[in-house]
Order: C-alpha cells, then structure tokens, then sequence
C-alpha cells in the first residue's frame, strides 16, 4: 500500500465535505471524520514528547506508536470490512501489551493516583494519553451508532484502550531519576491536600 501526493489541496473539501477511503464523501464533523482526526491528534502529542527526546530510550517505541497511529486512521477512514484495506489486526494489540508488560516491570507498585507531569517528555506523553482517550470514547460512540455498527473494527477500540494504558506507563518510565536525589519525578495526587 503505497501513497502518492503531488498535490496538497484539492479544493474538493472546499464545501465542507471530505472523502473516505471507499471513495464515499461526509461531512468533515462526522463522528467518523471526528474520530480518526482525534487518533491524529494523539500521534501529534505522541511527536511532541519526541521532539524533547529524540534520543531518548522511549524515542524508537514512541516512532513505532505514531506508525500504528497511521495504520488506525486508516483503519477508522475505511468503513466496512474490506480485505483490500489496512485493517488493525490483534497483533497490535498483544504487542502494546507486551511493551506494557516490559516497561511496568522496572515500575514500582503505585499508592496513588499520579498527576500529569515531571519531565516535559511525561507532560507531553499524558497528553497523548488523555487524547488517546477521547479518540477512544469516539470510536466506541461511532461503533454504538446503528448505521456504523458493523463498519468499526472492534480491533482499534480495543488498540485505543491498550494505547492510554501504555502512554501512562511510559510517562512514568520518562520520570524516572529525573526528581529530587535521582528519585521518581512523578507527583502523586494527595486527596484533599488543599482543602
């Protein structure tokens, strides 16, 4: 599957409409269009934490999450089963798992809940994750409507909900020695501390 661009604006979106991958036209705020704009979105925050850390022991997973990225908007921008169409397949979801798995093993058990931040690369790897969220929330809303039941591959729901889960735990390996004394630089949440 190969992509060819000589051209950056078509004028075709000019009316507010922009085109699927199976050559259907939608309005650009469709749920659909909405959704893997979000995935966008979240490969875009992904590039940011990047850009702090370019040589960073999470830089090459980080590259290889905004691939997979790609590979799900494409997924969202086809609706329908399609053989002849990149579809996410549970390989990606049973690989994040074992980045997860990886990662968390060189974590300490958590007693609180963390907030969101430490190094710049953790600040920008939870807003990856808070964005992964939502594109999440978007594409089980989109998979809940009647018309699109059947045009959601289950397999990116289920690829978005391991996604949050890996970023979170990458944004606690980006604090690690980065605090006081090479502690943690992970803040955890102090329930009622302001009160």
């Amino acid at each position: 599957m190969g992509v060819h661009l000589n051209r950056i604006y078509t004028r075709s979106g000019d009316n507010g409409t922009t085109g699927l991958g199976d050559g259907s036209r939608v309005l650009k705020h469709h749920l659909r269009v909405a959704t893997y704009g979000t995935v966008d979105e979240t490969g875009a925050a992904l590039g940011l934490a990047l850009a702090h850390s370019p040589d960073g022991p999470l830089a090459g997973l980080i590259l290889e999450l905004q691939n997979d990225l790609f590979d799900v908007g494409s997924d969202l921008c086809v609706p329908g089963p399609d053989g002849e169409k990149l579809r996410v397949p549970k390989s990606y979801v049973t690989r994040l798992e074992e980045h997860i798995d990886r990662l968390n093993a060189d974590l300490g058990p958590l007693e609180s809940f963390i907030l969101q931040g430490g190094t710049l690369v953790a600040a920008h790897l939870h807003v990856a994750r808070t964005v992964c969220r939502r594109a999440e929330r978007m594409a089980i809303e989109l998979a809940d409507l009647p018309a699109e039941r059947e045009r959601v591959n289950p397999e990116v729901i289920r690829y978005l909900n391991r996604l949050s889960d890996l970023l979170f735990v990458m944004s606690r390996v980006a604090n690690i020695g980065a605090g006081p004394d090479g502690q943690t630089a992970d803040v955890l949440w102090r329930p009622g501390a302001n009160s």
